[in-house]
């Protein structure tokens, strides 16, 4: 009998074995991804004696196609009602238009914590000479920073008054023809971003977080940020885990919590990226780092993501790439962002077994060639199968 995910009394959800949950199939190549990741993680759950009742909810381009609404209020419902959803990506015009979904919704749900875990798998093609050496993940800070979306355009009487108003408050010279935007970084939305680093670190007996910044430029802000997760170290952690300063890069048997500049992470993750576990960070630095490890262990077609709030039991998973609609409805891209988002899904709710029988079947089927284009392209006697066809090897190897 399909019933809801609750949230318990204890903080822990309460997951049926056929739990109802909304998904979005997504736009663009959305149509073919979301069938085939459907396919494996219906398999996977049944083979541990689950079933999900699955709920189909609109977004993007079909939702106003077919509503005249691009996020139609019953979809947010949905995700509010029953908890835990999944979804495809979603259409964002560049330079105007709507706001983005994706960020409306994290907003909406205060889905504070963007979970982004980054690893090769083995078999993916890879730009750099160890991908193995990546198994970081990141935690990104999800409803603040400039994605709060409190700007000002350039020209309007808006931008003229704010201008205006810092020119004579807080003597600040800004060029007349100047777009603005406000950056918020708050004690709030930092130490609780920290603080569910920290917990999934100490959790998944990782040894370090790291609180990536740009401190050194912006100073109330990112620099703020990493002084409010030393202090929440000091805080709340004291007994498990231990800043950098307090032990100079000697923990012992306790969570090495550290920091390093934004620019320079970018370096060290290509040359020496097994010196980091977890990473905390802000909004869109945490977006620039995710995008570019992906890189490095395969593309961001194969990297998953998750928006969760830990206090609530809201969560959204979801592909992290972007619509392509030029491949839509040809059966050809790699489904692989949207299932690995439903193998975060599996292990969110504790089915743990399920989630880990996906990981082996799909690299079972990398690891003997059988790939989409993508992957196909950058490996020699690859075998190129479509969409849907990879999804069932995927099954035939669960």
């Amino acid at each position: 009998m399909a019933e809801k995910i609750t949230m318990g009394p204890d903080g822990t959800l309460h997951v049926p074995d056929e739990p109802i949950i909304p998904f979005i199939e997504g736009d663009g190549t959305g149509v073919d991804i979301w069938p085939a990741a459907k396919l494996v993680l219906d398999a996977a759950a049944a083979k541990h004696g689950h079933r999900i009742a699955w709920k189909e909810v609109l977004a993007g381009q079909r939702a106003f196609d077919e509503t005249g609404d691009w996020l139609p209020a019953e979809t947010v419902d949905a995700f509010k009602d029953y908890l835990i959803g999944i979804k495809g990506p979603l259409t964002t015009p560049i330079g105007g238009g709507f706001r983005s979904l994706n960020v409306a919704l994290r907003q909406i749900l205060d889905l504070y914590v963007c979970l982004r875990p980054v690893r090769w798998f083995t078999g993916v093609p890879s730009p750099v000479k160890h991908p193995e050496l990546v198994d970081i993940v990141i935690f990104r800070e999800n409803t603040e920073d400039i994605y709060a979306g409190l700007e000002v355009q350039e020209g309007t009487p808006e931008a003229k008054r704010l201008i205006s108003l810092l020119h004579d408050e807080y003597g600040w010279e800004i060029r007349s023809d100047s777009g603005i935007g406000i950056k918020p970084v708050s004690v709030t939305g930092s130490k609780r971003l920290i603080r569910a680093a920290i917990r999934y670190a100490l959790d998944h007996h990782r040894a370090s977080v790291t609180l990536v910044h740009k401190g050194n430029i912006q100073k109330f802000t990112e620099g703020a940020f990493r002084q409010w997760g030393y202090d929440l170290v000091h805080e709340e952690f004291a007994d498990v885990a231990v800043g950098w300063d307090d032990c100079k890069g000697d923990p012992g048997d306790k969570l090495l919590v550290k920091d390093n500049i934004a620019d320079i992470i970018f370096q060290q993750v290509l040359t020496r990226p097994d010196d980091f576990d977890v990473i905390a960070t802000t909004n869109l630095n945490g977006d620039y780092l995710s995008d570019a490890l992906a890189a490095q262990v395969g593309g961001i077609g194969i990297a998953p993501g998750a928006n969760i709030n830990y206090v609530t039991g809201h969560g959204i998973f979801e592909a992290t790439h972007g619509t392509a609609p030029k491949y839509a409805g040809q059966d050809k891209v790699n489904p692989g962002s949207v299932l690995l988002s439903g193998v975060l899904m599996f292990e969110h709710l504790g089915w743990q077994d399920a989630a880990q029988d996906i990981v082996r079947a799909l690299e079972a089927t990398i690891a003997e060639k059988i790939v989409t284009y993508d992957f196909a392209r950058q490996m020699q006697g690859a075998t190129e199968v479509k969409t849907s066809e990879f999804g069932a090897a995927v099954v035939d190897r669960l």
